[in-house]
This record gives structure tokens, sequence and C-alpha cells, in this order.
């Protein structure tokens, strides 16, 4: 058995012993406030990023480029882990969390670029994103770095992926959606490992969503205006 998991054990015998007697409100059943869509990267601290320690508080979501998207039968469908608490648990805020130099995004940007050779599951899982980001890479100012153009496209995943849950007959209107990035690489004003708002319910106009939303306004940036 590798070390590391003999740490992790010893990590987990120190969460068990702070956490005991907080699972008793939620041993019966959950209300998650809100889902959170987030990519599996292992520099995204899923849970952590909120500064959530509270049992049945968010309903959290893993996944290579934060999708909301799975096919069933051929049809593009509102991924089953992210419809599960809005369905069945009374939850009406759901929040799509991409972050900077998203992997993800990276080889979804080379398979429309230069083409893309990854095992059958890696290849699957960037050709649901494929679809939605390619009108984004054709978009992309020419003069862009590589390293930007990706984040530039992370914002673009994040709305399509905000866009697809407010267009599917399975979200009701009630439920706000919210798309975000997680920036530990500089990219964005702020510090790292802070979450910038850009997109809610589909609107995507900075100024727009200070005016709106001005308790939250200096958390609402964007790198790409399109």
């Amino acid at each position: 058995m590798r070390d590391v998991f003999v740490s992790m054990l010893a990590g987990n015998d120190d969460h068990a012993r702070a956490f005991d007697d907080q699972f008793d409100a939620v041993q019966d059943g959950q209300r998650p406030d809100a889902v959170t869509v987030t990519c599996s990267d292992s520099r995204v601290l899923a849970d952590h990023a909120w500064g959530n320690a509270r049992p049945g508080h968010l309903f959290t979501v893993s996944n290579i480029g934060n999708r909301v998207i799975q096919h069933v039968d051929g049809e593009a469908v509102v991924s089953g882990d992210v419809l599960y608490p809005i369905e069945h648990t009374g939850t009406e805020t759901a929040v799509i969390v991409g972050h900077t130099g998203c992997g993800a995004v990276t080889a979804t940007y080379d398979a429309l670029t230069d083409g893309l050779s990854e095992p059958p599951g890696i290849e699957y899982s960037v050709g649901l994103l494929v679809p939605h980001l390619r009108a984004g890479v054709e978009a992309l100012p020419e003069e862009l770095e590589r390293e930007r153009a990706i984040d530039h496209l992370v914002e673009y995943n994040v709305d399509r992926q905000v866009e697809f849950l407010q267009n599917s007959p399975d979200i009701p209107e009630s439920v706000d959606v919210v798309g975000v990035v997680y920036d530990f690489q500089d990219r964005y004003d702020g510090r790292r490992g802070e979450v910038h708002v850009v997109n809610v319910d589909g609107e995507t106009d900075p100024e727009v969503l200070k005016a709106e939303y001005p308790a939250i306004s200096d958390r609402i940036e964007r790198l790409w205006v399109y």
C-alpha cells in the first residue's frame, strides 16, 4: 500500500473526529442549497473554495470540463448527477465552476485545431465539449497567445454549460444558474483561489451584471466579452 493512501486515512481520522456530531440533521435525507459543477482538476478545491464545512449544504458534481451534458440514445441531455438535486431535493441554485488553465478545455481546443489522440474515455468526455466550443474557437482573436486563448475558452465553456441548463426543459425557470471561474494562475484581478462571476442566468455583460448585483460587483469580471 502506498504511503499516500496511509496519509489519506490519517486525514480522514481528523475529519471524522471534527465532524462526528455534524451529521445528525442530514442522516435521513438531504436538501442542499446549491449544486456546484466543478472540474475534477486536483487544483480545484471544490467544497473548500466556498468555505463549506457543513454536511448537506452543497451537492458537488465533479468531472473533466465542468460539464452539465451527457448523451442518452444519441441525444444531449442534462447529466443525471447535475439534475438529481434539482429534480429530487428542491435545489434551486446551480453554479458552473470553470477554472483557469483547464486541461479539458485545452484538449478540446487541440481537438478543434490540430487533432487529438486520447484513450476512448477521455475522447468521449472531450467529445461532449467539442460541438459547444467550436464556435468559440473560431471566434478567438487571432493575436492571442495559447494560454490566453484557453482561458478565454474557459469562460466560453462556462457560458455554454449555463446556456444548456437554461434551455433544458428539465430545469425549472425558478432555478438560478450562475457561471464562475476559479483562478489560481493570476489571470483575474484578485487573490489566487477566488471565483470570478462571469455569467448569471445567461447575462454575460460585466457592466450589466454589476449594475444588477452591486453587492458582488467586485467579484464580477470577464477576460472575454464577445
